[in-house]
């Protein structure tokens, strides 16, 4: 069995001497990964700026685009109390499979919605879907993914949001002069296709092997491990010692019964350490005001007197691109800069875009300046790239990796709920705002990003270049360290005494 220590205090992790550094992310020929998409914002985005759209709908008001917007995450939160169980239960690939198979029929019914009550029904029926599927693949990758580069994985997961929202975008841009609702009904129905590659490709996918040692099933880990990591060798060093490592982790989470369950999310020192980062990533992701263009860039336009759709569809689906270079970019820097840096460079860039955004936009609102509303688009673009490096690519690769096996799923799921919490605040209180105290409501936002930008400074850990085992002990504590590394000592003692016996001479 593979040696060496499973926790370090340092930073270069134990199975980094059995890594191999010729093997690349792009050059692992068995490695799949799944991710999601952002389809939904981008298309209801660009839906406000169609004509036909508003028209069929009964030109919604603030409140009702809020509800529009709002009730897919409605539909999230209704999903929350079963998603983990999921997870946990029937495994990852299972519960992406289902979650993918409750969009494809939601998007049918949003697509052929013939008021505006199906139509909100159709979209609480894609968040409900759409939480088991986001449930379990960030966690699928995570868990299946190479070591070396399971962080810059995990990160373009979570990037690849933007994927979805450029075809969004550029779909209502290409369709908003078709004249009937075909113009709104051909984005609702794109709205399927990433759900429909997964059903069709999940087969192929492996199950966790984390999720396998957990059901007893060490076996077919072990083979898993050995297909994607090492072509096939169960004899490879870097394969028997993650093997070891997981089975030792999971082991010492079912000795300690403290560890297992909801309470123990809410009792555990380390998991309250955790759940304080992973809830603030949380509401960080969706209040440091993405959230106004994100979801009302037609508003916000708007008010600096940039009215025409079509200039408003085409900014919508550059800032897309835009968007998914940065975020892609900041995702193959994970392991190199540091999750601490990034957050920390993202914060102090997003409170200097955006109290420029203010400045422009409050100019405007004085005098009516074509200058201050040119600049304001280009700190929009500079505000983005700056969310773009940390908030994009680490809150999802950052909160599966901090949290341990057992409560993986659960937690997960909390940050997903605070997530939904955020937003549903946020489509609901946004477009009221901007409607009654117009450019004043950014002050609010920069208020947050100063705090945002103390809270990242004194609580995020360093966790780069450390498997997701020697991460779960940084906060548990030394007792788990002991435990996992004692677990895989004796492993290699056992091992060496069986050789052993084989060896010597019959008498």
């Amino acid at each position: 069995m593979a040696g060496g220590g499973i926790a370090t205090s340092g930073g270069d992790a134990a199975f980094l001497k059995f890594a191999d550094p010729r093997r690349k992310w792009y050059n692992n020929r068995r490695l799949i990964t799944s991710s999601t998409n952002g389809y939904d914002g981008s298309m209801m985005n660009g839906l406000q700026a169609l004509d036909q759209w508003k028209g069929y709908f009964n030109q919604p008001n603030s409140s009702m685009l809020g509800l529009l917007n709002a009730i897919q995450n409605i539909g999230s939160l209704a999903a929350y109390p079963f998603a983990p169980y999921l997870s946990d239960g029937l495994g990852r690939r299972a519960t992406i499979f289902t979650g993918a198979s409750i969009m494809c029929v939601a998007t049918a019914i949003q697509t052929a919605s013939q008021s505006v009550r199906m139509f909100i029904g159709a979209r609480f029926l894609i968040g409900f879907g759409l939480t088991f599927a986001a449930n379990a693949a960030p966690m699928l990758v995570t868990e299946v993914s190479y070591p070396t580069y399971r962080a810059p994985l995990t990160s373009t997961y979570n990037s690849l949001w933007y994927s979805g929202a450029i075809v969004a975008a550029w779909t209502t841009f290409g369709t908003f002069k078709i004249k009937s609702t075909w113009s709104w009904r051909i984005p609702s129905l794109l709205q399927a296709l990433p759900s429909v590659l997964q059903i069709l490709l999940i087969f192929f996918v492996p199950e966790s092997p984390r999720w396998l040692v957990s059901k007893g099933r060490e076996q077919q880990a072990l083979r898993t491990l050995a297909y994607y990591h090492a072509d096939g060798n169960e004899q490879d060093p870097l394969v028997q010692y993650e093997f070891e490592e997981i089975k030792a982790a999971i082991d010492f989470d079912r000795t300690v019964a403290a560890n297992i369950g909801w309470k123990s999310i809410f009792t555990k020192r380390g998991n309250l350490k955790r759940m304080r980062i992973i809830i603030a990533l949380a509401f960080f992701s969706q209040w440091s005001g993405n959230g106004l263009v994100s979801y009302y860039l037609g508003k916000v336009l708007d008010s600096i007197g940039i009215t025409n759709p079509t200039i408003q569809l085409l900014i919508n689906g550059i800032l897309q691109i835009w968007n998914l270079c940065w975020a892609l970019l900041a995702s193959f820097l994970v392991d190199k800069i540091g999750r601490r840096v990034l957050f920390l460079t993202s914060a102090v860039g997003m409170l200097i875009f955006w109290t420029l955004q203010t400045a422009c936009l409050a100019t405007f609102s004085n005098n009516g300046s074509g200058g201050a509303a040119h600049a304001f688009i280009a700190f929009i673009f500079l505000y983005y790239a700056a969310y773009d490096i940390a908030f994009s690519p680490l809150i999802v690769s950052y909160t599966v990796e901090i949290l341990p096996f057992p409560i993986r799923a659960k937690g997960f799921t909390i940050f997903n709920f605070a997530i939904s919490l955020s937003l549903i605040f946020n489509q609901y209180a946004n477009p009221v705002a901007l409607d009654h105290i117009h450019w004043k409501y950014y002050l609010v936002y920069v208020c947050w990003l100063v705090f945002e930008l103390v809270f990242l400074y004194f609580y995020v850990v360093e966790t780069k270049n450390r498997t997701l085992e020697e991460t779960a002990a940084m906060f548990d504590g030394d007792e788990a360290t002991e435990k996992i590394a004692g677990h895989a000592a004796r492993e290699q003692l056992d091992e060496k005494s069986s050789d052993y016996k084989e060896d010597a001479p019959s008498a």
